[in-house]
C-alpha cells in the first residue's frame, strides 16, 4: 500500500512563500514521478508541478513558472514545493500525486495511481 504523507502550507500574505513537503511511503515502492495538483473553491481541479524522479526533468503549469520550484530528495521519496511570491490566486487545497510510471506527459490527474489528502494553502491580499 502507497501512501502520501504530506506537510507545511497554512496562510502567508501575498508575496510571501510557502514550502510543501510530500512523503511517499511503500514497502517496494519507487515514485517515476511525482508532483501536485490544486484545486481551489469553485475551480476544476488542475496540474501544478511534476519532477522525474531522476531529477532530468521538471514541469511547471504557466501560473507558476518562475514563482514555484519542485525538488525530490531520493533517499528518502520525498518531494518539496517551494512556492514564492505567492498570490491570492494561488489559494487553493494542494494534493500531492505520485506515479510508478506507464505514461508520459503527467500534467493530467488520470495519469497518476496515489494522492494525497491535502494541504490547505491560503495566501491573503
Amino acid at each position: 500500500q502507497v501512501q502520501l504523507v504530506e506537510s507545511g502550507g497554512g496562510l502567508v500574505q501575498a508575496g510571501g512563500s510557502l514550502r510543501l513537503a510530500c512523503a511517499a511511503s511503500g514497502r517496494t515502492f519507487t515514485p517515476y514521478v511525482m508532483g501536485w495538483f490544486r484545486q481551489a473553491p469553485g475551480k476544476e481541479r488542475e496540474f501544478v508541478a511534476n519532477i522525474r524522479w531522476s531529477g532530468r526533468r521538471t514541469d511547471y503549469a504557466d501560473s507558476v513558472k518562475g514563482r514555484f520550484t519542485i525538488s525530490r530528495h531520493s533517499t528518502n521519496n520525498t518531494a518539496y514545493l517551494q512556492m514564492d511570491s505567492l498570490k491570492p490566486e494561488d489559494t487553493a487545497v494542494y494534493y500531492c500525486v505520485a506515479s510508478p510510471g506507464g505514461s508520459y506527459w503527467y500534467q493530467t490527474a488520470n495519469e497518476y495511481d496515489y494522492w494525497g489528502l491535502g494541504s490547505q494553502v491560503t495566501v491573503s491580499s
